[in-house]
């Protein structure tokens, strides 16, 4: 498979390959003069160079998805029971507690559109569910943080962390500090970055680390000649994970980065530029869960970092406090580049296809592509409540306006737009029906769907629905409703963007 060109920045976008240090998009406004390895910084920036303008190429001929026509959403037939499998710790459960445990989510409320996306999900083959499980959204980076540094502290056995920025902050000391700590005290920690989004940090911070005892790997160096065997430009780890011993798992879209050093209503009512406002108080959701589900998160880490050849045993985690912490249904979907049907894509294009009363999505980066588009506005024409809650700032803006080159057409079709002006908007979740819910890394875009491994927790049922729902209404409540009449007087210059965004779709 192949793909587009990257950036170092949280979703990895290039302005232009030939400028990617420059004007704060290949090195962030903060970025110094650091050196990567002892490699001088053009060395690498003619590495890059070189990487950018051949994915640009190779994207061009052989990008791809599975086309809408492909992806059927057409529920199975017969039991639920006989077409999925619900697990717990020890492995596949008996059919009748797997009966039970069916019937428990069916009770929460909404019984038929919860059957209905069961078997939406079995008819794409995704049919691993865990059960027992507790849930808990995380909004912003100050909760999130405090929450899995609170975990960490409780870290017995071992502890696995994935991020794909890292950046040089107070935040990144404490949690150097803490993993450091943790170490002294017979904790077996491993740290996995990517070298392109964590480009910027200086290598020091990293060698303090395994200096530590920390075992550390960067995913994909830019620098060829630093891990040979393990260089692919486009291909980047977007994931964000922690996992500690049994007891909790951590994913969504926070990157370990000053961006969240404040919460995003500290901008209410700022007047600050957008450079300012970049800088600081990022929207985004995190969830944390705690139970059978969390094995499935250590086991994926544990895939990457051996595909990755890292160096370092993850060692051993302690047992959970607490076998079954609550009674919540998760799938988790992960996805690679090398997944020729992409299961998050897939799976979300197909809860879209089969939705019968709402599709509620707040994305951070929105160019989905014609496909996706057609499914969100043939969902509104049918008179399924579609709505979106998208930025209205970036950090990179070609996607801002890729995205904006749908808005006639989903708007036309009955689609509710809605923009974040106050805060960054980053959050990756969506919720269908009121019973299918999403939270993770994957932005809805061809990087996040064909070069980069992501990740993705679906929670079932109407009790977490519920709740996801009330943010994605305090979101719309904090952002600007985009109107067909409004929109159709923009400027020229807009019109422009938008169609060159449009045209650079499956290069961003």
């Amino acid at each position: 498979m192949c793909h587009g060109t990257e950036t170092p920045l949280e979703n990895q976008h290039f302005t232009h390959a030939a400028d990617a240090d420059a004007g704060g998009r290949f090195c962030s406004k903060d970025c110094g003069t650091a050196r990567r390895s002892g490699v001088p910084n053009r060395l690498h920036r003619l590495v890059v160079r070189v990487g950018a303008y051949a994915t640009v190429i190779a994207m061009a001929a052989c990008t791809s998805l599975p086309d809408r026509e492909s992806v059927s959403p057409e529920p199975v037939r017969g039991a639920t029971t006989q077409q999925v499998q619900v697990r717990d710790r020890t492995g596949a459960v008996a059919p009748a507690e797997e009966r039970r445990v069916l019937a428990a989510v069916k009770a929460e409320g909404d019984a038929e559109l919860t059957e209905h996306h069961l078997r939406v999900l079995a008819a794409s083959g995704e049919v691993d569910l865990y059960r027992g499980n507790s849930t808990k959204l995380l909004l912003d980076g100050p909760a999130t943080f405090s929450a899995m540094k609170a975990a960490i502290e409780r870290a017995r056995g071992r502890v696995l962390l994935e991020s794909y920025i890292v950046e040089d902050s107070k935040m990144a000391d404490e949690l150097s500090a803490l993993l450091s700590r943790k170490v002294s005290q017979g904790v077996s920690v491993a740290l996995m970055y990517d070298g392109v989004g964590s480009f910027t940090t200086d290598e020091k911070y990293f060698d303090k680390l395994s200096a530590a005892g920390v075992a550390v790997c960067k995913f994909n160096p830019v620098n060829p000649l630093e891990r040979p065997g393990y260089w692919g430009i486009n291909h980047r780890n977007h994931r964000k994970v922690l996992v500690v011993d049994e007891d909790v798992a951590f994913t969504g879209g926070i990157n370990i980065s000053r961006a969240y050093s404040s919460g995003s209503s500290a901008n209410r009512g700022s007047s600050d530029s957008d450079d300012e406002m970049l800088k600081r108080g990022w929207r985004d959701t995190h969830i944390e869960l705690r139970g059978p589900v969390v094995r499935a998160f250590a086991s994926g880490f544990g895939t990457v970092w051996a595909s990755q050849g890292c160096q370092g045993a993850l060692g051993a985690a302690a047992a959970a406090a607490n076998a079954r912490p609550g009674q919540r249904v998760v799938k988790v979907l992960e996805s690679d580049p090398r997944d020729p049907t992409n299961r998050i894509y897939t799976a979300l294009l197909q809860a879209v296809e089969a939705s019968r009363r709402s599709v509620h999505l707040t994305m951070a980066y929105f160019a989905p592509g014609s496909d996706m588009i057609a499914a969100l506005a043939g969902a509104a024409r049918r008179g399924v409540d579609v709505a979106l809650v998208l930025p209205g700032r970036s950090d990179f803006t070609l996607v801002l306006h890729a995205g904006r080159s749908y808005y006639d057409e989903l708007l036309s079709a009955g689609v509710r737009i809605h923009e974040m002006d106050q805060a960054v908007m980053h959050a990756k979740t969506a919720v269908i029906d009121g019973v299918f819910s999403t939270v993770g890394s994957s932005n809805m875009d061809w990087r996040s769907w064909v070069a980069n491994n992501e990740i993705n927790a679906i929670v079932l049922g109407s009790d977490f629905g519920k709740e996801l729902e009330a943010v994605f209404q305090r979101d719309v409540a904090q952002s600007r409703p985009v109107q067909l009449d409004g929109w159709r007087e923009r400027g020229l210059s807009k019109r422009v963007m938008e169609q060159i965004g449009r045209m650079a779709e499956r290069l961003l």
